[in-house]
């Protein structure tokens, strides 16, 4: 017996709204003119001209973007050879120990990887900074990476390949020329995925950080500590309009890559 159908659309409504409606509170709040976030002063653009004129919060945002984009060019490449390796040598020794190595990182607590992290640096000698944040955070992202491009790379048709060598085109040329193209849009998921994983970050940043080199997360963290300011709804409206921009820009970049396969095949 099927739902009605005014159930099935009052839960997606209520979904939705749970979801959706703190985002939309959130950036409709940035325009507050007063000082309190849960009291309306009228339209105002003062806190995005006091984020663009604070120097901390300028700095955190470099570090935090420079991080997230090294770190997730880093795991998508990374992932890419990890998901060939899982996906065309199907049989090989220690193979369930690498499966397992690449997945551990997105179930285990952040906080048990974070102080592994610590550690290890600090037994190394290495001084902590925007290296040892990006070094984890390309460890922490791979894993999501490699799911994503192995879905994918599982999908396409070796036979393409094979034909292509068959022809006289070296095995790494025929990857690049043929499997890589229809790859595109896993690609940029994934680097997508790391770079919001690391931009989101704090637990690990925490932990991995030193002196000088706080992320913006970390900044907004220590700005909450006495209180929640109409500053800060701007800082996450901003972020949240970098991220909205990057979808969509993944999206036209995947649409056209579709669209040049299908024409070519």
């Amino acid at each position: 017996m099927t739902k009605p159908r005014w159930f099935n659309r009052l839960s997606i409504l209520f979904g939705l709204a749970f979801l959706y409606l703190p985002i939309v509170v959130l950036v409709v709040y940035s325009f507050n003119g007063s000082k309190l976030v849960t009291v309306w002063g009228g339209f105002s653009t003062q806190w995005y001209a006091t984020v663009l004129n604070n120097p901390s919060i300028i700095e955190g945002a470099k570090v935090s973007f420079l991080v997230a984009a090294v770190s997730a060019t880093a795991a998508t490449l990374l992932g890419t050879l990890a998901a060939i390796v899982m996906v065309r040598l199907r049989r090989f020794r220690g193979r369930a120990l690498l499966n397992g190595m690449l997945l551990a990182p997105m179930v285990m607590p952040e906080v048990v990887m974070a102080v592994s992290m610590l550690l290890m640096f600090v037994t190394l000698g290495i001084d902590r900074g925007p290296l040892t944040i990006t070094l984890a955070h390309t460890t922490f992202t791979l894993c999501f990476a490699t799911v994503v491009l192995q879905s994918r790379l599982v999908e396409l048709d070796p036979s393409l390949e094979e034909a292509a060598r068959d022809l006289g085109c070296p095995p790494a040329k025929a990857f690049v020329s043929v499997a890589l193209p229809n790859m595109i849009p896993a690609l940029v998921s994934a680097w997508l995925l790391s770079f919001t994983l690391s931009l989101d970050d704090l637990v690990i940043s925490s932990f991995t950080t030193g002196p000088g080199a706080s992320t913006l997360p970390m900044k907004i963290y220590s700005q909450i500590k006495f209180g929640v300011t109409p500053e800060i709804n701007a800082i996450s409206t901003i972020i949240l309009g970098i991220v909205v921009f990057g979808l969509v820009a993944a999206q036209l970049v995947s649409r056209r890559s579709e669209q040049r396969v299908s024409a070519a095949a």
